[in-house]
């Protein structure tokens, strides 16, 4: 698997490419802004973008979403309590001077456990409310890879502190990967660096919890 990481926007999000190696298709997650550096790369690689796949719909994540589906043609799928979130993206901005970013109206929603076939690969969709009431963690189980959003970062955890986070809802999604996927698995979250799940449960603080 080939994956092209860029770190977009204001407060830093985490955008990601993915193909296999060598494929011309491939699937966007999370777009949170600079669409003309992501649309750049995918002509430049010769991409067909199959998917635009996010895992919630905070601003810095979805804040490109509108101008690469308009320009790829590729389609939308979001958690389904999420959609009219990004459907009405600046009413639901918190901070002054964010923005202004085009709304969008997504064409599939997701609940978890849905499995998707997409560019060649087997994505299957996790629910991990917490951070927001929707969100929902992407996990590729033949690459061994996850792609976290706003649950589990490297040495932290994603904020409860916005309408619709919970700590020990939180908290059961992140016992939920590391107890349900190898601990070999490589996380690659929407902030920070990338991990992998055996790290995390044995060096992150926020996961002492689950330790015990």
């Amino acid at each position: 698997m080939d994956v092209h990481s860029f770190t977009v926007g204001p407060v830093q999000e985490n955008c990601y490419l993915v193909r296999r190696d060598g494929a011309d298709h491939a699937v966007i997650i999370d777009p949170g802004d600079e669409a003309d550096r992501l649309l750049n790369t995918i002509e430049r690689l010769g991409l067909t973008l199959e998917a635009i796949l996010l895992t919630h719909t905070h601003f810095d994540h979805v804040g490109a979403v509108a101008p690469v589906a308009r320009e790829t043609g590729a389609e939308v799928w979001v958690p389904e309590i999420e959609r009219p979130v990004l459907a009405d993206i600046m009413s639901f901005v918190p901070f002054a001077g964010i923005g202004p970013f085009e709304s969008y109206e997504a064409e599939h929603t997701l609940v978890g456990g849905e499995r998707l076939e997409l560019a060649g690969l087997g994505i299957d969709v996790l629910f991990t409310p917490g951070h927001s009431p929707g969100h929902v963690t992407f996990s590729i189980a033949e690459e061994a890879a996850v792609f976290s959003g706003d649950v589990l970062f490297q040495g932290s955890v994603g904020r409860v502190d916005l309408p619709g986070g919970d700590w020990p809802t939180l908290l059961g999604s992140i016992s939920t990967l590391v107890e349900t996927l190898p601990p070999q698995t490589t996380v690659y979250p929407g902030h920070m660096g990338i991990t992998t799940l055996g790290d995390e449960r044995a060096t992150n603080p926020f996961l002492a919890e689950l330790a015990r």
